[in-house]
């Protein structure tokens, strides 16, 4: 949770904050059959827009729902390879990400349209280099604003519900076309409101991917990821500088605030200084209350979607450590590794984290989810036999 936990004491201390951050190398051709690689003109372009979108937030009256940040010239590129799509199941995904091309077969996908549900404290816009490679992919990307974040305008003192705080994800989801669905990628404590939307409206969602985030087993809240490393939520609620008190100071804290320089060490400690500027800038205060309350889930609709899970080794809010663990107890169909990733691969690994969102796009469903096609399959395969 930021800077509201750096106050608290750790159980280890892993190091310094500051760290060299990776010196990004700009290319001037694109890989073949891959995503093509930004000119430092383009990628100066998409930081400036970004950044402007997030100075003007607070006097844009719009809706809860996110603003997508125009990518700017750059035409589409589809990917078309030979290649066959992943089928590869848990236990036997790869646990690291190679320099290895990714091609994509459009026709082949589930769904095009993939959610991107930010983390707390940010918006949809820290999104926006992901929508762009996704954009550039012939995928169809959203990214949203959770109530209060962005550009909604709600006062994160009056959120007192996860259900309330997860509401533009919800509602964007139920006005999907009926047999549409999508693929929800969560970041950090956004994947509560994945999780969440996993058990309200698991008809509409193809595969959930949780990024770094709190993948929270049936009656354990948010918070709980943390307290490995953290003291009891008790202890936190009674000491953390950083509490809000938006009902007065005599009544239950309502909300976190962020301490700028704090969150460099835990967030970006691999991230460019130009996404550490838009972060600091744009990031706002947290609702406690959702990351407080204990989720519902049951295995007849959460545990019916596909989960995978991608870890970054580099990280220093939600430790490998922690991460580890989270997969341990609650084992998803997949999981994913990024080197040298802080707690903000959008940022700090986008190729990276690129390339791993197109292999889970391209992992197939098994027939036994799709009875009409492995009928098909059936009749092709006798009708095969035959001749």
């Amino acid at each position: 949770m930021g800077n509201a936990f750096a106050c608290m004491p750790r159980k280890e201390h892993r190091g310094a904050a500051a760290v060299s951050r990776s010196k990004r190398m700009g290319s001037t051709r694109p890989p073949r059959g891959g995503a093509a690689k930004l000119t430092p003109a383009e990628e100066e372009l998409l930081h400036r827009q970004a950044l402007a979108m997030a100075i003007h937030q607070h006097l844009d009256a719009g809706g809860s729902m996110s603003r997508r940040i125009d990518a700017g010239g750059g035409s589409m590129s589809r990917r078309i390879g030979p290649g066959s799509t992943s089928s590869r199941r848990h236990g036997n995904l790869p646990d690291s990400v190679t320099n290895a091309k990714v091609q994509i077969v459009l026709e082949n996908l589930e769904t095009k349209k993939v959610v991107l549900v930010h983390g707390e404290g940010f918006g949809a816009w820290c999104w926006y280099k992901t929508i762009s490679l996704l954009e550039e992919a012939g995928l169809d990307p959203v990214a949203l604003d959770l109530t209060g974040s962005g550009i909604d305008h709600t006062d994160t003192n009056s959120i007192t519900t996860l259900e309330e705080y997860s509401k533009p994800l919800i509602d964007y989801l139920s006005k999907l076309p009926e047999n549409e669905k999508v693929v929800l990628v969560g970041h950090s404590c956004g994947g509560a409101s994945v999780s969440y939307a996993l058990e309200h409206c698991p008809k509409k969602i193809s595969k959930a991917v949780f990024l770094t985030a709190t993948m929270v087993k049936d009656s354990q809240r948010p918070f709980d990821v943390f307290s490995e490393e953290l003291a009891s939520a008790d202890v936190f609620l009674q000491e953390s500088q950083y509490l809000l008190y938006g009902n007065g100071k005599d009544k239950p804290p309502t909300g976190l605030r962020f301490d700028k320089q704090q969150i460099k060490g835990l967030y970006f400690n691999q991230s460019p200084s130009k996404d550490i500027a838009l972060a600091t800038v744009s990031m706002r205060p947290i609702p406690l209350a959702p990351i407080m309350e204990k989720l519902s889930l049951t295995a007849e609709n959460y545990g019916s979607i596909r989960r995978y899970f991608i870890q970054t080794l580099d990280d220093r809010m939600l430790s490998p450590d922690v991460q580890e663990k989270l997969v341990r107890e609650s084992p998803p169909d997949g999981i994913f590794k990024i080197k040298g990733g802080d707690h903000c691969p959008f940022f700090s690994k986008p190729q990276s984290l690129h390339k791993i969102l197109l292999e889970i796009l391209q992992i197939q469903a098994p027939a036994a989810l799709f009875p009409g096609k492995a009928e098909t399959l059936e009749e092709e395969e006798e009708s095969a036999e035959k001749s």
